[in-house]
């Protein structure tokens, strides 16, 4: 059954005439994205600090926002998170309240990073970003009261795939190693190929039409779908890699490719939790303020980030 909450938002965007992203352009659809957030989003939790910063990217300066809560240590552990959007909407401002949230309940000091996007900036230019930021991150660690030795990525949708990517690319490259993944409901396989793309292709917030405007505008070209920096459930090696929890949602396309990556995580020897909100859709961890499980997931996602990022 489909959380009823969920099933009231999704009725009322339907009776409102709200359009599917995929008949909008880019700046429009990101423009409703950023819109409607005030509807879905609890209000912003004030924070000990809140500090725009920039790090030196391939493509030019990448913005940056800092979260300090009031709780966190002198030095605290960190987190870099990567947003959701598609590769193409969403920015520091749309999930503004979502980092706020993680760094209060986690006491991590939350990085969050303004990769550029498609189609303006296709692939693989959001990956390179976020490996660059990454980097800056955990060399700026000490000026930014952070512990070098206790980071993490997250991120949801597009964002999970930049942060188990980003993690896939410290590791190949001999780089600094995170403690710990966060990927909420992330897209590992842009061939979408999984049964949930079918069975819940449509009338889930996000559809099959959605996920072929993003992939249209963020990867091009078909014969990069296969690029683990696209698809991280290709990659031929996916050991060694931190501990991860993978967050799903039942009536999310992205459901399996979910499920087939933590199961692929832990076939390679990598500690994974798999927890699925199987009444959910794509999408509702930033909407505590019309659906209650979404405020249940993000305290289960900040409880996580408490556990891997202890001290010792």
């Amino acid at each position: 059954m489909l959380d009823p909450q969920a099933r009231a938002l999704l009725d009322l965007m339907i009776e409102r005439g709200v359009p599917p992203t995929h008949t909008l352009q880019p700046a429009e659809a990101r423009k409703l994205y950023r819109e409607r957030r005030s509807f879905t989003q609890p209000p912003a939790l004030t924070m000990a600090e809140v500090r725009d910063l920039s790090a030196d990217g391939p493509g030019g300066p990448i913005g940056l926002r800092l979260y300090r809560p009031s709780s966190a240590a002198a030095v605290a552990p960190g987190l870099v998170y990567y947003h959701g959007g598609g590769w193409v909407i969403g920015d520091l401002d749309t999930h503004d309240v979502l980092c706020r949230e993680l760094a209060h309940r986690s006491g991590c000091v939350v990085v969050a990073v303004d990769y550029r996007l498609g189609p303006e900036n296709p692939f693989p230019a959001a990956v390179d970003d976020c490996l660059a930021a990454t980097r800056w991150v955990q060399a700026q660690a000490m000026a930014l009261g952070i512990d070098a030795s206790r980071i993490a990525l997250g991120g949801d949708s597009a964002g999970g795939n930049l942060a188990t990517v980003t993690a896939l690319g410290l590791r190949d490259s001999g780089g600094f190693q995170p403690r710990f993944q966060l990927l909420i409901y992330p897209g590992t396989d842009m061939r979408a190929l999984a049964p949930s793309h079918t069975s819940n292709g449509q009338g889930y917030m996000l559809t099959s039409d959605s996920i072929a405007y993003y992939r249209g505008h963020y990867i091009p070209n078909e014969r990069d779908w296969s690029d683990w920096r696209a698809s991280p459930l290709l990659h031929r090696d996916l050991s060694k890699l931190p501990p991860a929890l993978v967050l799903t949602a039942g009536f999310d396309p992205l459901r399996d490719e979910g499920w087939q990556y933590a199961d692929a995580l832990s076939k390679a020897g990598v500690p994974t939790q798999c927890i699925c909100f199987e009444r959910q859709i794509h999408g509702f961890i930033t909407m505590g303020r019309v659906i209650d499980e979404a405020n249940t997931a993000v305290g289960l996602c900040a409880m996580a980030l408490q556990r891997a990022l202890a001290a010792g």
